[in-house]
């Protein structure tokens, strides 16, 4: 899961170098939170967060089948 946010965000963004995903498991969740350069974080959100929202319903899409509940922060 984390491979395949990393691989997403790369493709968003303009340095992707800088893109990088941290994991850890919650009691009842995987949280993946996702660190992008200062002046890309507009591309990874979006206008009005739509491709946050993208990102976040593919990301619990592909979770979905593994069973598993996801959460993804940007930060």
């Amino acid at each position: 899961m984390k491979e395949l946010l990393e691989v997403l965000a790369k493709h968003l963004v303009d340095d992707p170098q800088s893109v990088s995903v941290s994991e850890r498991e919650d009691e009842d969740a995987l949280i993946l939170e996702l660190t992008v350069a200062q002046e890309d974080v507009g591309k990874v959100i979006g206008k009005q967060g739509r491709i946050a929202k993208a990102i976040r319903t593919f990301m619990k899409s592909a979770a979905g089948k593994e069973n598993k509940k996801i959460v993804v922060k940007i930060m």
